[in-house]
């Protein structure tokens, strides 16, 4: 019997090569968020036209993955008010499931995934072409999405985060962030592999329940998540910690005014050993992985 390689994910007749050589450099996984509510693109692809609109305007400009939610993770604090509410399975359901029918069967080799913490969710859209899921609770909200993915054989991305949906501190000073956050993603890992899962890809959880200290800690020690053996996420894109660096001590520029500062802490994510970077900014992050990957492979010749 061959061995998995935990770092090629696959699902339905799609592959991804996540391993830290490919000369790609990374992949983009771009944010559709279907939501009313998200703290940066909230409101703007609440209707499917749009989201289908927008996923095919993204994979266009280079990404691999969309990833689609219906639920929005928006955390409370100081910069994000008091948070998203936790809305229930039904109306994620209902926001994503059109989006995900008629992206799957227009863009079939576009990888599709789902991000939600639900498991009734999760088993509907992979039902309906869905390729993976991204679970913002590492398991904690609903274990039982690991067993969905590993009857579907579809990768699951593990996030590590502070609270529950609907409850989710913002700005959390953790005295070891890195060894905490490794060692919840390895009992995070080990439940999903006793559950099934073969393909599992890790995200330290840049912004949830984390100082501005803490994240970019966690970003220039990345690679200590190696040790892990699976494929690493970052979602770094217009977060509050490239806002509160911009602004030096002045006024805070808004999340549409983050792209350089995001794509300078991806840069060092991608160095620390990132394959995958969650962004809103395609052309320009897809861009930037191209001519990062020639130069890695350049110097490694």
């Amino acid at each position: 019997m061959l061995e998995v390689d935990p770092h090629i994910l696959t699902s339905r007749n799609l592959t991804l090569d996540c391993r830290p050589a490919n000369e790609s450099g990374g992949h983009v996984m771009g944010v559709l968020n279907v939501t009313p509510d998200s703290f940066s693109d909230g409101g703007q692809f609440d209707s499917v036209p749009r989201a289908v609109e927008r996923a095919q305007e993204m994979a266009a400009q280079g990404a691999a993955i969309i990833d689609i939610g219906g639920a929005s993770s928006r955390p409370k604090g100081a910069s994000y008010g008091k948070g998203a509410e936790l809305v229930s399975a039904q109306e994620e359901m209902d926001r994503i499931l059109p989006v995900v029918q008629r992206v799957a069967s227009l863009m079939p080799d576009t990888w599709i995934s789902i991000d939600t913490f639900r498991s009734d969710v999760a088993n509907e859209a992979l039902r309906c072409g869905a390729h993976m899921i991204n679970d913002i609770t590492a398991l904690r909200f609903d274990p039982s999405i690991a067993t969905v993915c590993a009857q579907h054989q579809a990768p699951i991305a593990l996030m590590h985060s502070v609270g529950m949906p609907g409850d989710m501190p913002h700005l959390m000073d953790h005295d070891n962030v890195v060894e905490e956050v490794i060692s919840a993603l390895s009992e995070a890992v080990a439940e999903a592999r006793r559950k099934g899962c073969k393909h599992i890809v890790l995200d330290p959880g840049f912004g949830f329940g984390k100082s501005h200290t803490n994240n970019l800690m966690l970003i220039s020690q990345l690679s200590k998540l190696k040790r892990l053996g699976c494929p690493i996420l970052i979602g770094v894109s217009r977060k509050s910690t490239v806002g509160h660096v911009l602004a030096n001590g002045g006024d805070t520029p808004p999340p549409l005014d983050r792209l350089f500062g995001s794509l300078a802490i991806t840069s060092v994510g991608l160095q620390e050993g990132a394959m995958l970077v969650r962004t809103h900014d395609i052309r320009e992050t897809a861009d930037f992985l191209r001519v990062f990957g020639a130069t890695r492979s350049t110097s490694e010749a």
